[in-house]
């Protein structure tokens, strides 16, 4: 492996100016072909394997043409404070409105809320929905124009009107704040850590270019592919935040080298030799852990799962090619000014304290540390899963105060019903079979209400809604729905009729209930192969163990504090959280994946340097601490990289974004500050040479990869003779 990429980086080095073309060239291709590109496909979940989705895919089948994905947006009107929303002059602003709604482009139709039932108990509320022929990707500026100008027409009347859905949606996605913020950041823990503009830079530039490829690539892709407008999300957070840092470790064993006497062309190769076979592993694993997102068998999960990995695929590209190629034009002007003036570099004696500190004490530091994060990771005890929806906006967006207002004048169950479909085709009598399972479900405690059934052209399957007395997100809700179910067989056996729950309200549910099903196997075959991988690269068994035990306590203590500020409440405000609620049912899935592929990274970048060390005939402690100088820096600066980027995301109002963000920004932080700069020298310190222990057997049926270089010093080899000439004594 190491001769391998020394090959690359001498060839990078000398062909500088082929290699930058070449990217150039690439990032123009995708950009263009981006530009061209048909827009996404519209959001959409869809779960093979639960009953909601099973529930879908009969309505599809049941009633053709009736159930596509069109665009819709409902309209809340509320009278002002004291006054009826039924007051003559109001109910004619509303009717003019509705009116002048079921006349737009595209529109099929727009109920009159006072003769549809659309006004609220309360008589201050009244709500209409408008339903379009086209699906929301569909809809222009030109076609929305008079929708929100006949709005503004019933708000100047004095009427408060506000809207949700996705006709009037202006799409999802960060919208740029975040990766500013994120980069921002990135440039100062840059410039603070290397002390030079240009090693500051560098690995921002090459970090954009690298996002740049990978979005323009997920757009190219997103037509023929059918991927949804937010595939890219993950892909925009992962591919900024590792771009950084692997141009970073590239860097800075870059300086490193020069700083030991080598010259721009030696200490290239090296770094990318060295650094960069740690570069490589890191990346496979966040690979590993991304593409298997899959096993979850969430369509969306396994999109966004494959196009992060294809995005951290490209960053470990460009470290390994760019990053190089750019050191060859500019090399002396990433150097720290001791080195440019020939006086050395010098390591700080930070990390050497802290290094001694944790091998002398390593008992307190390591029952400290876990403590710390088992108390941070006790809330995970109270998690309830589910899929926050516009109750979990910022009171600031019209969907939040729509939401609320259809909440208080219709029930807080209105905004979340339950749609029962009913398979009547092997009743004797269809009509009379759905009226037994109406009123079995409308007797059901909870239900406040039951629509009248619609029947499919055939006449043997209906579908009808039935309102809960209680929010779609709360825990009486998903006993409702088990409670429905639950009695189901006595009222098919009755009628000879089957029917299924589904709708958003129960589809979060069922979603919860598979996904928390799903995380055992993921485990099993994340962990299982970048344990394998781990034990390939650094000859050891306990130290993988090590890595995967502290990877469980950082997303353990990261999911804890989700849970404790997006669920209960505390320190909500200073995140931006207005309404707490059920966490996101992807989320530990997210945290699972992503955080093990990061914490392997750390672990990587850390550990091998310790190795790289050991293996050249130095004692395990000294390795430790040896390794520990050269890289507790460079992982700290990475780390804040990686926080920044994370935590831009929580200003995003998406609360999916929001709180994949804080995760991320957390799991980070607790990993490597505590799991990898603290838990792993005092796990060291306490095993000594059993730390690189390997048997025997499992020696020699693994790979042997030379990740610290070995072949680079040996004076034999071509590696040896061209990229460590007499130098290479001196390492």
């Amino acid at each position: 492996m190491a001769t391998f990429l020394c090959r690359v980086g001498r060839l990078a080095f000398r062909r500088r100016w082929r290699v930058v073309l070449v990217w150039a060239a690439v990032l123009v291709a995708t950009g263009l072909g981006a530009l061209k590109a048909p827009a996404a496909v519209d959001d959409g979940l869809s779960m093979p394997g639960i009953e909601s989705q099973k529930a879908f895919d009969l309505l599809e089948e049941r009633f053709p043409g009736e159930t596509a994905d069109t665009a819709s947006a409902t309209i809340v009107f509320i009278a002002p404070a004291g006054e009826k929303i039924t007051a003559a002059g109001h109910e004619r602003t509303v009717e003019k409105a509705v009116a002048e709604l079921g006349r737009g482009a595209h529109v099929a139709s727009a109920d009159n809320p006072f003769t549809a039932g659309g006004v609220g108990a309360n008589g201050t509320t009244a709500f209409t929905t408008v339903t379009f022929k086209i699906a929301a990707g569909d809809l222009t500026d030109a076609d929305r124009a008079p929708v929100r100008r006949t709005i503004a027409e019933a708000r100047h009347s004095g009427l408060t009107v506000e809207t949700s859905g996705s006709a009037l949606s202006e799409g999802g996605g960060p919208g740029g704040t975040a990766e500013l913020v994120g980069i921002s950041v990135a440039a100062l823990v840059l410039l603070l850590t290397f002390g030079s503009l240009a090693a500051a830079g560098l690995p921002l530039l090459t970090a954009v270019v690298g996002v740049g490829v990978s979005m323009a690539a997920i757009l190219v892709l997103s037509s023929p592919l059918g991927l949804s407008d937010t595939t890219g999300t993950l892909a925009m957070m992962l591919g900024l935040a590792v771009g950084i840092d692997y141009a970073l470790f590239i860097v800075s064993r870059y300086r490193e080298e020069r700083a030991g006497g080598r010259t721009a062309r030696e200490a290239s190769e090296t770094a990318v030799a060295t650094a960069g076979s740690s570069v490589v592993f890191a990346g496979l694993t966040v690979v590993i852990a991304l593409a298997g997102l899959s096993v979850v068998g969430v369509p969306m999960l396994t999109e966004m799962g494959l196009a992060a990995a294809g995005a951290v695929a490209v960053a470990v590209l460009i470290a390994l090619t760019l990053v190089p190629a750019l050191l060859g034009f500019w090399p002396d002007a990433v150097l720290a000014r001791g080195v440019r003036r020939n006086t050395g570099g010098r390591q700080s004696s930070g990390a050497v304290r802290w290094a001694r500190f944790v091998q002398r004490r390593p008992v307190p530091v390591l029952l400290l540390g876990i403590t710390a994060l088992g108390a941070l990771a006790l809330p995970v005890a109270d998690l309830r899963l589910g899929m926050p929806g516009d109750e979990s906006l910022p009171r600031t967006t019209t969907e939040r105060r729509a939401y609320d207002a259809l909440a208080e004048g219709f029930g807080p169950g209105f905004n979340g019903p339950l749609t029962i479909v009913v398979d009547a085709k092997d009743a004797a009598k269809p009509r009379a079979a759905v009226g037994t399972v109406i009123r079995e479900i409308h007797g059901t405690r909870g239900v406040v209400s039951v629509s009248e059934p619609h029947f499919n052209r055939a006449g043997d399957t209906a579908v009808f809604s039935a309102v809960p007395s209680t929010a779609p997100t709360a825990e009486k809700t998903v006993d409702l729905v088990k409670v429905i179910r639950h009695e189901r067989p006595g009222v098919e056996s009755a009628t000879g009729a089957r029917y299924e729950v589904t709708g958003t309200t129960a589809l979060n549910i069922d979603m919860a209930q598979k996904v928390q099903a799903s995380l055992a196997p993921y485990l099993i075959v994340v962990v299982g192969l970048a344990i394998l991988l781990l034990m390939m690269v650094f000859r050891s068994l306990l130290i993988p163990l090590k890595a995967a035990l502290g990877f469980l306590l950082s997303v353990l203590a990261s999911l804890g504090a989700v849970v404790m500020v997006f669920q209960q409440g505390h320190g909500a405000g200073l995140f931006g959280v207005e309404q707490t609620g059920p966490i996101m049912s992807l989320m530990p899935v997210f945290l699972v994946g992503i955080v093990f592929g990061l914490a392997m990274d750390y672990e990587v970048f850390l550990v091998s340097r310790m190795r790289e060390a050991y293996v050249r005939g130095e004692t395990a402690d000294r390795a430790v601490r040896s390794g520990f100088t050269h890289s507790a820096r460079v992982v700290v600066a990475a780390a804040l990289i990686m926080i920044a980027v994370f935590a831009g995301f929580i200003t995003e109002s998406d609360s999916m974004i929001k709180m994949i963000g804080f995760g991320l920004a957390a799991a980070v932080l607790f990993d490597a500050f505590v799991v990898r700069m603290a838990l792993v020298p005092a796990v060291l310190a306490l095993l000594g040479d059993r730390a690189w222990w390997l048997p025997g057997r499992l020696g020699r049926v693994l790979p042997r990869i030379d990740v610290e270089g070995e072949a680079l010093s040996r004076p034999g080899t071509e590696a040896g003779r061209e990229a460590v000439p007499e130098t290479a004594a001196r390492n």
